[in-house]
């Protein structure tokens, strides 16, 4: 089975952007490649119970297992010694990858109150965006009860757009409510 927003991109958003940008060739129309989901558990420290929560939160999110991230070096001013678990990110290609990008454009940005529309001062140089959500009570997935605290999010759309125009419009094109 095809995701629903990757049979969009080959139907309609390829197409339109072929025709915008005048490529000649398939391959120089944008794509996303992978999106990594990257989730900072401060507390971890003093307790694992924050770390765990986190990932299971992760799992439910993404569909896929993520990765403990574990300090690289001491910091006496954070209470941070080397190796101990300070966050959990997962990167999503193929199906899941389209799948998260489908829910995260119809079902958990249209869920933030007063959204004005996501800034387009996000972009890198390079075509990927990043996207930063404050709490994950915005995917329908998670139990509102099971939640110990509230966390935000950092969301990295990675795409193989050369400009920012080209990943914006790609974007826009897929659903992506930016601001005006």
């Amino acid at each position: 089975m095809t995701p629903r927003l990757l049979t969009k991109y080959k139907e309609q958003v390829a197409p339109h952007l072929k025709e915008q940008f005048k490529y000649k060739n398939v391959m120089e129309i944008p794509r996303l490649v992978k999106i990594v989901i990257n989730i900072g558990v401060n507390e971890a420290k003093l307790d694992q119970k924050f770390m765990d929560a986190s990932v299971n939160e992760l799992t439910i999110i993404s569909g896929q297992k993520p990765m403990i991230k574990k300090a690289k070096k001491s910091i006496a001013g954070f209470k941070l010694r080397e190796g101990m678990p300070v966050a959990c990110c997962v990167t999503l290609r193929g199906k899941r990858m389209w799948e998260f990008a489908d829910r995260l454009i119809s079902i958990a940005l249209p869920r933030i109150k007063d959204l004005q529309g996501i800034s387009k001062k996000s972009f890198d140089g390079r075509g990927n965006y990043n996207l930063g959500l404050k709490e994950q009570l915005l995917f329908p997935e998670i139990d509102y009860d099971k939640v110990i605290r509230q966390r935000g999010m950092n969301i990295t759309l990675v795409t193989t757009a050369k400009a920012d125009e080209e990943a914006q419009a790609m974007l826009a094109a897929l659903g992506m409510p930016f601001a005006r």
